[in-house]
């Protein structure tokens, strides 16, 4: 077999228009799942009404169904029940859905290791509930998981390929689409391999890089 990679210049643009897509979902979805999982968190760490048997409900359930079958009940179920909604708008609150429940267990770890001592005496000092789980409890938790948070997101990320099954024009998608065209598969998914991989280090690169900026303090006082 002789390579060729020459055949993928004529497709260079659906390959930037895909990764366009899958760069977007994963910032969106970084962001809105990590808010999403801090919520869960503080609701399921300090209450014990009905809603936080709710949203335990919510992570047990994301937590132990594949992925692509969450992705399928929102773009091919709910439009049965009358909600009508699109791929790409399903496959962002699929993968949103699906980090903020793996993350809210992991900061779940973080806050689990926290002293309730220390809530008592954040309290004692006269900070709020808010307050006090803000900067006594989730900023320690958030540095103590950060790693493992890392991992999450990139898993996430790398995930992101299984909505290419509802059509949404993500890197995956425009490599099964330029295979179709051009039958130069080994080269058009040896070359998105290398994307993903490239897409996967520059993602744990920022997110050290961001970990040293917020974490900096810790880092300095335990010295």
């Amino acid at each position: 077999m002789t390579l060729d990679f020459s055949t993928l210049l004529p497709y260079s643009g659906v390959i930037i228009e895909g990764l366009v897509t899958t760069l977007w979902l994963t910032v969106v979805t970084t962001f809105a799942g990590i808010a999403l999982a801090i919520v869960v968190a503080y609701v399921r760490d300090l209450e014990s009404g009905i809603m936080s048997r709710l949203l335990g409900g919510y992570v047990e359930v994301v937590r132990n169904t594949p992925f692509i079958v969450q992705l399928f009940f929102l773009f091919f179920g709910l439009p049965a029940l009358g909600i009508p909604i699109s791929a790409p708008v399903a496959a962002l609150v699929a993968m949103v859905l699906n980090l903020g429940a793996y993350t809210a267990e992991i900061l779940r770890a973080g806050i689990d290791s926290t002293a309730r001592g220390q809530h008592e005496a954040a309290r004692a000092l006269g900070l709020s509930r808010l307050q006090s789980y803000r900067h006594v409890v989730l900023v320690p938790a958030f540095s103590r998981v950060y790693p493992s948070l890392i991992s999450q997101c990139i898993i996430v990320m790398l995930g992101s390929a299984v909505v290419s099954q509802i059509s949404v024009f993500d890197l995956t998608y425009a490599a099964n689409f330029i295979q179709s065209r051009n039958f130069r598969g080994f080269e058009v998914y040896l070359v998105v391999t290398l994307i993903y991989l490239l897409l996967a280090v520059g993602m744990r690169r920022s997110f050290e890089l961001v970990g040293r900026r917020l974490f900096a303090f810790r880092q300095g006082g335990s010295a």
